[in-house]
């Protein structure tokens, strides 16, 4: 919770204040070489030429300034051996705080004409401090330097690595990375490197904002905080002037400096009865900044207190220097340049921390795109309640789209997941839609095992409900849409009164849907206005096939990589479908002996192509004896297209690159399977894969930053590769991975990777399962059942569980695993608070 809360506010004050502290950071760099700059630009009036006789007295300066001017003199600025010009300035009118300034040679008392740049830089030290708004802009320009504290402060908490004493996990910069991921990578790595520069241009920028603060570094910091003098704003006060013996003066400040002095600064009182103050500096001081003072009598230059910088303990010399400290030149050159460079850094977090918060706006706007538009109710009817379960999110997409009809026919609708329909809500509707998955071998998705478990299982009286039941399904799977079936049986023995008969949908199949739509359409009369949208398959470039498990017993595994033909985005977790084609060989031994050439002529959807293009697509037979004397298009006609292979994503959008993990899958005779074979070995690089993307809303990161524990074995390690990059660009680092398969020496997949992920930080534990490598083989259930305490622990601080990789071992095993361990109960409370899912196959 306390992390959660830190990043709203961290985000929440970097696009508000973020703009306010680029332009201070701008600003306070423009000014840290100031005094450089003005010289390099006034070179005639900056500098003057040394003489063997020094500089004049004070006295003599301010005769030759006064009379010149024709105003009094009230603070000089003289340094003895740097070949400057010196500053002069003088007796404010009245109303005013400070008077006029000028430049002038300490060797001669020869004015030295106005600098070009001066009133540049007064503008932007104005800029700097108020924002040139006057006290309005001081209190914004404070209040924006106490977020800067809380942004080292909540930042440094929100990234710290779990491998805290690795310089890695803070310092280094991914330049491989893309979009957000890089975005992220600059605005923490490079928010590492400027922290304490950072902190300390805060903590000493904030005495010019708040007297409290500065009065409160007085009395920590100084060894006589009753001596120090306040800081006073506004216009002079009023009352006759200080009589000045500048001899007498002097003569103190030499007498007490002695021959080392460097630079003097006096300052007279503005009225009579008061000190005048004096600052000098000696030529072995440590910075520029190191001041010793003197208060005396400026009419007699009898000595009221004499400060030197080096007696004074180091807490005080530190409270003398906050504006050497600020600027950094208590450090010296060095000290200046990366004070200088961490303030033109600034902007930097202004603009990734928008980039970053505008990708996390973009989506947000993809998941309410996802409702296709859905309006709100404006009916007093009772509205049409539409349950869906959905394991992959196609379910939860025909739901809104089958909403979105029913409202545009003037229905009141209600969409919500089964998982949270109640027997009330039963009850209560007069028409309810259910849009259903079968996960598996006829099992409910994970996310409606509680409505099963807790509604299925029960009586109800449902005679005043009419209902219908769209169910999703694999005819492969022997309990083909099992779930959306028993869930027709149970509604029907309730008294519910079926409005029209299940449709049941095959892997997609668009007949099936169409024929929903149409019933829905008869049912409400309003007729579908075109058959629901679905994505298109599009050509993406395959330009990345990289052998992952060299000289592995098992079966190679791929990591490619694929090109889109326009800027894609999907969210970690989402998964791709691919048309798979046909490898020319067995195109080949299909037309040996039909007597046709693979050049031969045919349509499919009206475009010409050529017989082995149209073959590549279509579902070959092992028995071709039907299909003899059949002409070109009459053989394509015969053949059922080839259905689509899907995928988890094993890459981010951000990272510009789609990845998959694939296996290569073997038939007994040898040969490879389709999508595998297609994907692996048959596509050439650089060739043409054509795919389309698929949301799994299931499979999606939690919206709260909670601990992640990711399980998979195999190519699983795709879709629990995608989380933990988006969980990394986010910089969430509190992720346990637990990954198996058959040896280390081959089978240890993106190993690389994994470990710079675990020496960085970003992964707090992983926890690996080869099963080869012993006598005893080992699964990741097995781990897992070995962290029984860390699991508990975990998820007590509100992890979420994922589980990716083959349903039958690996997912099954896991599922016993944490019914063993935590128990049936806690399990299933897991699932229906959706902090337990699985994208299993």
């Amino acid at each position: 919770m306390l992390k959660k809360t830190l990043f709203q506010l961290h985000w929440f004050f970097g696009i508000t204040a973020g703009l306010v502290l680029a332009l201070m950071g701008i600003t306070g760099a423009a000014v840290s070489f100031q005094d450089e700059i003005l010289q390099a630009l006034n070179p005639t009036v900056l500098s003057v030429e040394k003489r063997e006789a020094g500089v004049l007295p004070p006295a003599e300066l301010v005769r030759k300034l006064e009379a010149t001017e024709g105003k009094t003199v009230s603070m000089l600025w003289v340094e003895s051996e740097s070949g400057n010009a010196a500053r002069v300035f003088f007796t404010p009118p009245p109303g005013e705080r400070r008077g006029q300034m000028r430049y002038f040679d300490p060797y001669t008392g020869d004015y030295m004409g106005d600098v070009v740049g001066q009133d540049v830089f007064g503008f932007i030290l104005q800029l700097h401090r108020f924002l040139a708004m006057g006290e309005t802009g001081r209190q914004i320009t404070g209040a924006c330097t106490l977020i800067l504290l809380f942004f080292c402060l909540s930042g440094l908490y929100l990234r710290w690595p779990r491998q805290v004493a690795s310089w890695r996990a803070w310092l280094t910069l991914d330049w491989r990375k893309k979009g957000r991921s890089f975005n992220w990578d600059l605005h923490s790595v490079f928010g590492t490197w400027c922290l304490l520069f950072y902190l300390l241009a805060a903590l000493t920028g904030l005495s010019w904002s708040y007297e409290w603060y500065s009065q409160g570094l007085t009395k920590l910091l100084s060894d006589a905080p009753q001596n120090e003098r306040v800081r006073k704003r506004g216009p002079a006060p009023e009352g006759p002037a200080a009589v000045a013996n500048y001899d007498a003066i002097w003569s103190s400040i030499y007498s007490n400096a002695g021959p080392g002095l460097n630079a003097y600064n006096i300052r007279m009182p503005a009225v009579a009865g008061q000190p005048a103050i004096v600052y000098y500096l000696l030529a072995n001081s440590p910075h520029d900044r190191a001041l010793n003072q003197i208060n005396l009598d400026p009419a007699t230059g009898e000595v009221k207190s004499h400060d030197p910088y080096a007696s004074k303990s180091l807490k005080s010399q530190l409270l003398t220097s906050i504006y050497a400290l600020h600027t950094g030149s208590y450090f010296g050159l060095i000290g200046r340049i990366i004070l200088t460079v961490s303030a033109l850094c600034m902007p930097l977090f202004f603009i990734t921390g928008w980039l970053l918060y505008l990708d996390r706006r973009r989506k947000k706007r993809q998941v309410r795109d996802a409702r296709k538009g859905l309006g709100a109710n404006h009916s007093d009817a009772p509205a049409w309640l539409i349950g869906f379960a959905s394991q992959s999110g196609f379910a939860e997409q025909l739901a809104w789209q089958t909403a979105g009809q029913l409202q545009a026919a003037g229905l009141p609708v209600k969409v919500q997941p089964l998982g949270s329909v109640s027997q009330d809500d039963l009850r209560q509707s007069e028409h309810a839609l259910f849009v259903v998955s079968t996960f598996g071998d006829g099992e409910a998705p994970d996310s409606a095992r509680g409505f099963e478990r807790s509604v299925l299982g029960q009586d109800l009286s449902l005679k005043g409900l009419n209902y219908s039941v769209l169910a999703l399904g694999d005819r492969q799977y022997e309990h083909f849409c099992g779930f959306a079936r028993r869930l027709h049986f149970w509604l029907t023995r309730q008294g519910g009164t079926p409005l029209f008969a299940p449709v049941e949908v095959d892997s997609g199949d668009t007949v099936a849907l169409l024929q929903w739509q149409q019933q829905l359409g008869e049912l409400t009369g309003h007729a579908p206005a075109a058959a629901w949208p679905t994505a298109q398959y599009e050509n993406w470039t395959l330009h990345q096939r990289t052998l992952l498990n060299l000289n592995s017993t098992g079966s190679a595994v791929y990591l490619l990589g694929l090109t889109p033909p326009s800027p894609q985005s999907w969210l970690a977790g989402d998964l791709v479908e691919i048309l798979p084609r046909n490898c020319p060989w067995a195109i080949e031994q299909l037309l040996n002996g039909l007597g046709l050439s693979g050049s031969d002529g045919v349509l499919i959807d009206g475009l010409a192509h050529t017989l082995n293009q149209a073959l590549a697509t279509r579902q070959l037979p092992d028995n071709r004896a039907h299909l003899v004397g059949l002409h070109a298009q009459a053989l394509v006609n015969a053949l059922a297209p080839l259905g689509m292979r899907e995928y988890s994503i094993a890459s981010i959008a951000s990272d510009g690159v789609l990845e998959l993990i694939v296996r290569q899958e073997r038939h007994p005779n040898g040969s490879l399977g389709l999508g595998s074979g297609w994907l692996t070995e048959y596509a050439a690089i650089a060739s043409s894969i054509s795919l389309r993307l698929r949301r799994n809303s299931g499979f999606h990161l939690p919206a709260a930053p909670v601990p992640l524990i990711l399980l998979g074995n195999g190519t699983g390690l795709a879709g629990l590769r995608s989380l933990l990059k988006a969980r990394i660009t986010e910089g969430q680092q509190r992720n346990w991975l637990l990954f198996g398969e058959r040896n280390i020496a081959h089978d240890y997949l993106c190993q690389d990777e994994l470990q710079g992920w675990l020496a960085s930080g970003d992964l707090a534990l992983l926890d690996l399962a080869f099963s080869r490598d012993q006598e005893e083989k080992i699964y990741v259930q097995d781990r897992l059942r070995e962290s029984a305490e860390v699991l508990r622990r975990w998820l007590a601080d509100g992890a979420a569980i994922y589980v990716c990789g083959s349903l039958q071992g690996m997912a099954a095993g896991v599922d016993q695993a944490l019914h063993d361990v935590l128990g049936s109960e806690m399990v299933e409370r897991l699932i229906e608070q959706g902090r337990y899912r699985r994208d299993v196959y």
